[in-house]
């Protein structure tokens, strides 16, 4: 049986998650676009591969640490 305080601290687990998660993709999309301007290329490229790959990264630390058994 899981008391209150334990599903609290999952609670915010899982805000932390999705807050690092924003910000990752936020940067990674500054980020992009800022060296989109630098090349000068008409396809932003790197607007459009370095979320994905952010994405990507994060997607699979979450499944290793879902993976991982509990203490």
């Amino acid at each position: 049986m899981t008391t209150g305080n334990d599903s609290n601290r999952n609670m915010m687990r899982y805000v932390g998650l999705g807050t690092q998660w924003m910000v990752l993709l936020l940067a990674a999309a500054f980020g992009g676009y800022k060296l989109d301007q630098k090349t000068g290329w008409k396809f932003p490229v790197f607007v459009v591969t370095l979320p994905l790959l952010a994405l990507g990264i994060s997607l699979w630390q979450l499944i290793k640490e879902l993976n991982r058994p509990k203490k």
